[in-house]
């Protein structure tokens, strides 16, 4: 049974969404200090985080950088306000999806399903390292290391290197990435896909390797042995 998270201030709808959740067996956890909500998370070690950004004391991207400095749990923002800013954010931050407010509880489910899936179930494939350009690729730990530095990944990230990787020299469409991330286009911006690729780029960046990662404009992207010039 996985356990959920759900950090949502107004009563009625955290209530609503526990009851649904808990018919798919989920183990749904509130907060009950919204000013210690790191407290809280490493107290329930939630497999998942459902959290809303408007919120007492702190805002949800507070605390999406608080637990991002401290654990890949993957992340899903809820949001009632309607500015594309805020998707963008919550990508930046390190979040997997993002969801607006008000919502079909057949998405929110759908969305948490596709996240928990591709978290929890792609580590468990036989090949947990590779290399790629002299860097040791641990998809296990979410790591790309050089004999310099060691850079640590998102699960969004990770998997969008590692679905390139598998397509090397291949052109991977964007609308492969996105089914593959977050298995329904109609409900992802295609700029979410643009700021995890960027996202990727910036810390593959540290190690020298943001050039191998291609963009092929109207197409997708390409991971290459040779630098893009």
């Amino acid at each position: 049974m996985f356990k959920i998270m759900l950090v949502e201030d107004d009563a009625t709808l955290f209530g609503e969404i526990k009851e649904r959740l808990a018919q798919w067996s989920y183990e749904v956890y509130g907060i009950s200090d919204f000013g210690n909500v790191l407290q809280e998370f490493a107290a329930v070690k939630p497999e998942l985080v459902v959290i809303d950004i408007q919120l007492p004391r702190f805002d949800g991207f507070h605390w999406c950088r608080i637990l991002r400095a401290h654990s890949n749990v993957p992340i899903i923002f809820l949001s009632s306000r309607d500015h594309p800013s805020d998707m963008v954010m919550s990508m930046q931050l390190g979040a997997d999806d993002f969801i607006q407010k008000p919502f079909h509880f057949e998405v929110l489910i759908a969305k948490i399903q596709a996240t928990l899936r591709r978290v929890y179930n792609y580590n468990t494939e036989r090949v947990e390292l590779r290399t790629w350009r002299g860097a040791a690729i641990e998809y296990v730990k979410n790591t790309v290391a050089t004999p310099s530095a060691t850079i640590l990944l998102t699960k969004n990230e990770m998997f969008i290197l590692k679905l390139l990787l598998e397509r090397k020299n291949q052109i991977v469409e964007r609308g492969d990435l996105i089914k593959s991330l977050w298995d329904n286009e109609h409900f992802v911006s295609d700029n979410t896909l643009t700021v995890n690729v960027n996202r990727l780029r910036k810390k593959l960046e540290q190690l020298g390797l943001e050039a191998f990662i291609e963009t092929k404009v109207g197409q997708g992207y390409m991971a290459t042995e040779e630098a893009v010039t």
